[in-house]
């Protein structure tokens, strides 16, 4: 068995995309296959080596390791050979048309109530005709002919599916320039590494019918591939998520704090009857399972997100992230504020608020209350008593208690409204910026 990640090096991952990975990977791994990164970059007016390296950067992160990789423009002669093969078989075919005879041979067919399908005129064409149009300096780029009837295979997603080629134009497979399409690079590249099982979006469905048929047309028997077709992501809102909506790209998630475990653990089980848990890697390998997956849209939903983070940090130990917290920073520190998070980035904020600078907000009409505090702060050293002690007092003194009492201590002293016990927080904080927060606007 071996499955592949097949992404265009054409931008930034995004958890569109991710998702088709983490279910190929985990597929993969559960089953014992082999597992291959395949960089998709014919399109070499798009693709970068930027992104090619920023594929790799983000599958590495989120724990996908691979057995084999390659690029497309490795293989030019593995397709050249296909591309001559189903010329020599009659199934690929020269045409001339310009795009503007192409868009009017579609709005014709439009206004006679036809449905818009390419009208194999030039399959008609006769060899003098085909020379004279290349005599005249026109260039052929090069259709598929797509067999009648349709095309059948059982789904591991979506179940029986059927596509019916006629009611399809025949794919262009070659352009004038000479460059192969991903249509067919794809399906050369299946047949020859000997992968098994493809599982990638709804998007697909129609060009997988295709994609057999050419697959065929190149000696391969028929359910050569076992296909699972994932449906597609929408967004909060019910809109198709774009691929261009930089705040779901791995990248910019990494780099706001989100965690590689949140992100496999939702994306794995998102839109299946599994309720998404903070596991590692092997753990949602062992379980996971494609018939789980409903054949509906799964609506990504950036909360649930952010809920399964906050769980994964919670259970962080401090070896885990040390290198990744400020210079300085403590176990007693994490231990304290992991809790309290819900992006890693967040851990850069309570930093500063125990051990740096913060902007204490002056609160009208507590001015006094805060001076009296500032006035009652015990002397140093300071513990996980502190706390305790010095609110006892204040509340005997100013005879507040509850919101009143412990609300403009929070503010003054973190600036934030909810956060960490202040029992852990103060004793970092220490006395100097304790007293220096609370006279804020005395």
């Amino acid at each position: 068995m071996k499955l592949r990640f097949a992404p265009s090096p054409t931008g930034m991952l995004h958890v569109g995309n991710a998702r088709q990975a983490i279910a190929n990977a985990l597929f993969a791994r559960r089953h014992g296959a082999t597992f291959q990164l395949r960089i998709d970059d014919t399109d070499t007016g798009r693709s970068r080596e930027s992104f090619a390296e920023a594929i790799r950067t983000d599958l590495t992160w989120l724990g996908i390791r691979w057995d084999e990789t390659f690029r497309q423009t490795e293989r030019l002669d593995r397709y050249a050979a296909a591309i001559e093969a189903l010329k020599a078989s009659g199934r690929l075919y020269p045409c001339f048309e310009s795009e503007q005879e192409l868009a009017a041979k579609r709005e014709m067919r439009i206004r006679q109530h036809k449905p818009p399908l390419y009208d194999r005129a030039m399959l008609k064409l006769t060899p003098q005709q085909r020379a004279q149009a290349e005599a005249n300096g026109k260039v052929p780029y090069w259709r598929f002919k797509l067999t009648d009837g349709s095309k059948k295979w059982k789904d591991l997603v979506m179940g029986d599916c059927s596509v019916k080629l006629t009611a399809i134009s025949d794919p262009v497979l070659v352009r004038a320039d000479g460059t192969v399409l991903y249509t067919l690079a794809s399906v050369v590249d299946d047949l020859e590494t000997g992968i098994t099982h493809i599982i990638r979006g709804e998007d697909h469905v129609t060009n997988t019918g295709v994609q057999i048929d050419i697959a065929e047309a190149l000696g391969a028997k028929p359910n050569c591939f076992t296909f699972a077709h994932l449906p597609l992501l929408l967004d909060e809102g019910g809109g198709k998520l774009s691929k261009r909506f930089d705040a779901l790209s791995l990248k910019t998630m990494r780099q706001d704090g989100v965690e590689a475990e949140a992100v496999v653990s939702y994306l794995a089980r998102l839109g299946s009857s599994d309720d998404p848990e903070p596991l590692p890697f092997d753990e949602l390998a062992a379980t996971y399972d494609l018939s789980h997956i409903s054949k509906s849209a799964a609506r990504f939903d950036m909360r649930q997100l952010l809920g399964l983070n906050r769980r994964v940090l919670a259970a962080l130990p401090f070896e885990a992230v040390r290198d990744r917290l400020p210079q300085g920073a403590t176990e007693a520190f994490w231990l304290t504020i992991r809790s309290n998070i819900e992006l890693f980035s967040e851990a850069r904020h309570w930093w500063d608020v125990t051990h740096g600078d913060i902007v204490s907000p002056v609160q009208e009409g507590d001015e006094a209350y805060l001076a009296q505090a500032a006035s009652l702060l015990p002397p140093a050293p300071w513990d996980e008593t502190t706390w305790a002690t010095w609110t006892a007092a204040l509340k005997d003194v100013s005879g507040r208690s509850g919101k009143a009492l412990f609300r403009p201590l929070r503010l003054a002293l973190t600036g934030e409204e909810h956060g960490p016990e202040l029992r852990d927080l103060l004793p970092m904080i220490g006395p100097d910026r304790a007293k220096t927060r609370l006279l804020v606007g005395v």
